[in-house]
């Protein structure tokens, strides 16, 4: 399945994504872990695109997107609320890994409306628990914007409460996938599952937090049949 690369402006700033399927077919936006980018879904992708109008976006200081002054998750929420518009999706289902998996819990409780189905991948909303070290920056080049790393680690370390209050708020059929032996609590996520509504958790054991690269089969299919159901 061909992956075609675009880019577009929102708001002011350059957003590169990558599509694949029909533009007739339901839409699929997907967003990726910190550090990554779209291409980071380029299996799954290749994939979904036989049945479905997958449109997987750099977010803002990844990949071929702007770096920018500020970054947040609700920066990243707005972001993809002016690319969904600019996409002209009315409904669309909507994925999201790790730090793009927050955004969607986010974009989710913000504007339920638009979503016809959750799928999050390894990651509750951030929550309150040992505070995580900064890192130092690597040496050499980086596919991403160093700047995100101490911003969205700020936010994980200080979250607001609202993200696990309002869960209850996404109504839309919703699928959690666990990795099992990944470094998120396995825990958290059956909390998720049970503070939303419509909500299916399937883990998928000894996976790791990168679960569609670990045991891509086992994630398509978990995904495949939600999509379905």
């Amino acid at each position: 399945m061909e992956v075609r690369v675009n880019q577009i402006e929102l708001n002011g700033l350059t957003f590169q994504y990558r599509e694949s399927g029909e533009r007739s077919a339901p839409p699929l936006v997907a967003l990726h872990a910190l550090g990554k980018s779209a291409e980071s879904w380029d299996h799954v992708v290749a994939v979904l695109g036989e049945n479905y109008r997958v449109l997987a976006l750099d977010q803002r200081g990844h990949g071929g997107s702007s770096r920018t002054d500020t970054y947040s998750f609700e920066l990243m929420c707005d972001d993809l609320l002016h690319f969904a518009d600019a996409m002209n999706l009315g409904r669309f289902s909507l994925m999201g890994h790790s730090m793009g998996g927050t955004v969607s819990y986010l974009f989710s409780q913000t504007y339920p409306s638009r979503i016809e189905r959750l799928i999050v991948e390894d990651t509750p909303p951030p929550f309150s628990d040992k505070p995580i070290e900064f890192p130092s920056r690597p040496s050499g080049p980086l596919p991403f914007d160093w700047q995100v790393v101490p911003s969205i680690l700020q936010q994980l370390n200080e979250p607001n409460p609202e993200w696990w209050a309002r869960l209850t708020e996404i109504t839309m059929p919703t699928l959690v996938i666990g990795g099992g032996a990944s470094h998120i609590p396995q825990n958290k996520l059956q909390e998720v599952s049970e503070l939303i509504p419509n909500c299916e958790l399937v883990t998928i054991e000894d996976a790791g937090h990168f679960v569609h690269d670990d045991n891509l089969p086992a994630f398509l299919a978990a995904v495949r049949s939600f999509l379905i159901s």
